[in-house]
């Protein structure tokens, strides 16, 4: 059994073979004459929480005040062994469907696509069966931790003192509420707790995966992080072949390379070409960004926040940002903006990125801006002429932006 040291609240985890410890994550190993998982269900009781406010008044549950405890063994030990094992299994469920886990497999958005053969086959319709899903693994550890409290009582006689309740926020598996509004005032203060938004968040950070090959719709888990590249685990969705992904702030690109159209293609293998148009609204609406249709709010989306949303999901405390894909960013005016997938990083990405997108983008730029002086020079609307001198002057700064960034990739 594993804990931090240092807590507001004494909170242990079962640690399977292979682990070690160290100076402020301690273990606790059972000899034999007490089953790990019955002296887990015990330190992690109210009981045991209450003790501990007289042996370590002071939080530091090191190994000297967690000696102490006072341990009593109850006669149905393989209740209370099961009770346990069922909330082992409950978090580990709920902690391995996120890319997070070592042990990830698919994203449960995509896990949940044919639950339901009577409603179609939608993002929505996943998202709501995995809400409910959440909500009742939820249910049923907060039922069994209550139980292993109220047996921990009565063993320990303290009926006069203690109640079984267990607070919902210091229940340790997520809740998913649709917005920030509809979280309950019980929840506040919990560290499991998901909108919609990061859910689709997620499902968006999957997709990119695949379009990279970290992930594939044909393969559990992580298909590649280094090693031998084996193009037989890509059937259904074929990965970038040069490990860039260009993001632009219009449609610029053809539609192979355009990350919103791989976006489109991806979700119409995993869901539906039928219901593409009603997936894309949902994702959109759940991402709240700026942008007139779907698809602009889910660019400006790429645009302005993915790389964020990436660095908090990839980060570890105390040592900051970890990413595994890698952001080429021009500056303020978007004139470039391009991922790469660090595992699959070599000596030819950056002259890559730089010949093939980068060169391409300020073509692009220098086209533009003269088909906008065309319209100046031609167009008789006054409308038309003032939009097109708005965007030739953006154009403008995206391509000097463009051109000082370039002297930086080649240096």
């Amino acid at each position: 059994i594993s804990w931090s040291s240092l807590a507001n609240q004494l909170s242990l985890r079962y640690t399977p073979d292979g682990f070690v410890f160290e100076s402020k994550g301690s273990m606790c190993y059972s000899r034999g004459e007490i089953n790990i998982k019955y002296l887990m269900a015990l330190l992690n009781s109210k009981v045991v929480s209450e003790a501990l406010k007289i042996l370590s008044p002071t939080l530091d549950f090191h190994e000297g005040p967690m000696s102490k405890v006072p341990v009593i063994v109850y006669d149905n030990v393989n209740l209370i062994v099961s009770l346990t094992e069922n909330c082992i299994d409950f978090s580990k469920q709920d902690w391995d469907s996120y890319e997070n886990s070592w042990d990830f497999k698919h994203h449960p958005l995509v896990n949940h696509v044919n639950i339901d053969t009577d409603k179609p086959v939608t993002v929505e319709n996943s998202y709501k069966y995995w809400k409910s899903e959440c909500e009742q693994r939820f249910t049923k550890l907060k039922a069994n931790e209550e139980e292993l409290n109220s047996i921990f009582i009565d063993i320990y006689g303290l009926q006069d003192e203690l109640t079984p309740e267990v607070l919902d926020k210091d229940i340790t598996v997520h809740r998913v509420f649709d917005t920030n509004e509809d979280i309950p005032e019980s929840m506040k203060g919990s560290a499991y707790i998901r909108t919609r938004r990061d859910e689709i968040v997620s499902l968006l950070s999957y997709a990119v995966g695949c379009m990279f090959g970290r992930y594939s719709l044909d393969t559990q888990g992580l298909a590649y992080a280094g090693g031998e590249w084996d193009a037989s685990k890509y059937t259904s969705f074929k990965p970038v072949l040069d490990n860039i992904i260009p993001i632009t702030d219009e449609v610029y690109l053809e539609d192979d390379i355009d990350i919103i159209t791989r976006l489109c293609t991806w979700l119409k293998l995993v869901y539906s070409e039928d219901t593409l148009e009603e997936n894309l609204d949902f994702i959109a609406k759940a991402l709240g960004n700026k942008g007139n249709t779907s698809r602009e709010i889910i660019r400006n989306y790429f645009l302005n926040d993915f790389f964020k949303d990436h660095c908090q999901t990839y980060s570890v405390t105390g040592s900051g940002k970890r990413p595994i894909y890698w952001l080429f960013d021009s500056g303020k005016q978007n004139g470039f903006k391009a991922l790469i997938y660090l595992h699959r990083y070599n000596a030819d990405t950056i002259g890559n990125l730089r010949i093939d997108y980068l060169h391409r983008m300020q073509r692009i730029y220098e086209s533009e801006i003269e088909r906008m002086q065309d319209t100046v020079d031609h167009v008789a609307n006054a409308r038309d002429v003032a939009a097109a001198k708005k965007r030739k002057e953006k154009l403008q700064k995206q391509l000097k932006e463009c051109r000082e960034y370039d002297e930086k990739i080649a240096h």
